[in-house]
């Protein structure tokens, strides 16, 4: 299990599995889990409460996850006599976007987590702490249940619980069936795995090392984008996740850009015809390739980006702490940045309306 109760965008839902009516919520402890939170986050934030739960009853308890002066989160837990209180640095961000939180803690292990990122999972900063007291599985429910006794900031877009470490950093961005080309034709990315061979544009045939997959919820930096054919040399439509990027080459991008090839994440191309958000998911499992050199995968006839884990595998508490925690360190390779332009919404609708035309 995982996901145990989520909110946000007009959705409210608990796991029915974990919360059956058989438990009694107010005696069962959660030793384990995380709180994710995304909001927006600028240079000029001044403290504020993101996300805070109160109750007096059995006892005094409480949640409250916060933006802190100087460029910080803190993080409090009361439950009873017990106090909990960490905070965690980031860097302040240039301009205002997207960012998520992330807290995590293993009371058995005595370990706690604050880590800050960029939904692309490229910019990650964790904090260690100690371990909170454990939460009462009930507090967890109140924080989707009971709106009265919660207060949550205008910006947060969603938090959701889960009942597991989530992993932090490099995050895939394809659904299951996006036909991903091979030397035998096109295979859902969902079968591919370590030791299948993809074909690229720039490389030729290449080696999978590795594919990462994760189940989240379908909100935010999650919602996934449907790109739409036949925009960008697409055969069929396409879901990504927002934060996934067509690597988009030709005379067009040359002569409106000055270079032979640009980055259009595919949240810049919402609101146009090229893409739309998908809703109507709850969950969504996102899949995506590891390759030796970050080539691009040639997917329903466009090329997208593959996953990017720069110097990762250099890093042994990140990589600890990512999809990748698994893989055999020899296998992790690492990335240079490609130094292409990534268009922001503006260039990017330009240059699909070009292509339209």
């Amino acid at each position: 299990m995982s996901w145990i109760a989520l909110s946000g965008q007009g959705k409210s839902w608990v796991c029915p599995r974990t919360f059956d009516g058989s438990v009694k919520l107010h005696a069962s402890l959660v030793s384990r889990g995380s709180i994710v939170i995304e909001t927006r986050s600028g240079p000029d934030d001044r403290p504020h409460s993101l996300l805070s739960y109160a109750r007096s009853e059995p006892w005094v308890g409480g949640i409250s996850i916060q933006v802190l002066s100087g460029g910080a989160i803190g993080v409090n837990v009361t439950q009873g006599a017990k106090v909990f209180e960490a905070a965690a640095k980031y860097n302040p961000l240039a301009q205002d976007e997207a960012v998520r939180v992330t807290f995590s803690w293993d009371c058995a292990r005595g370990f706690g987590q604050i880590a800050v990122e960029r939904p692309t999972g490229q910019t990650v900063e964790v904090t260690t702490t100690t371990a909170p007291p454990p939460m009462l599985l009930e507090d967890l429910r109140n924080l989707v249940q009971r709106r009265h006794l919660v207060s949550i900031d205008p910006d947060v877009a969603f938090f959701a619980v889960s009942d597991a470490i989530e992993p932090v950093g490099p995050m895939p961005s394809l659904l299951a069936q996006v036909p991903v080309l091979t030397p035998t034709g096109y295979r859902p990315v969902a079968d591919l795995q370590c030791g299948d061979t993809v074909k690229t544009r720039t490389s030729g045939v290449v080696p999978v090392l590795h594919r990462v997959s994760r189940v989240v919820p379908a909100l935010g930096s999650f919602q996934p984008v449907r790109l739409r054919a036949p925009y960008f040399g697409l055969k069929r439509d396409v879901l990504v996740a927002p934060h996934q990027r067509l690597v988009i080459g030709g005379s067009d991008v040359e002569y409106i850009f000055g270079r032979d090839a640009v980055l259009v994440p595919a949240m810049s191309l919402v609101n146009g015809f090229a893409a739309a958000f998908e809703d109507g998911l709850q969950m969504v499992e996102y899949h995506q390739l590891l390759l030796p050199g970050n080539e691009p995968v040639i997917a329903a006839g466009t090329e997208l980006e593959s996953l990017y884990v720069g110097q990762l595998r250099r890093r042994a508490g990140p990589l600890r702490q990512s999809l990748l925690s698994q893989v055999p360190r020899n296998l992790v390779p690492e990335h240079t940045s490609t130094g292409l332009k990534v268009l922001g919404a503006f260039e990017a609708m330009t240059l699909a309306d070009a292509r339209a035309a």
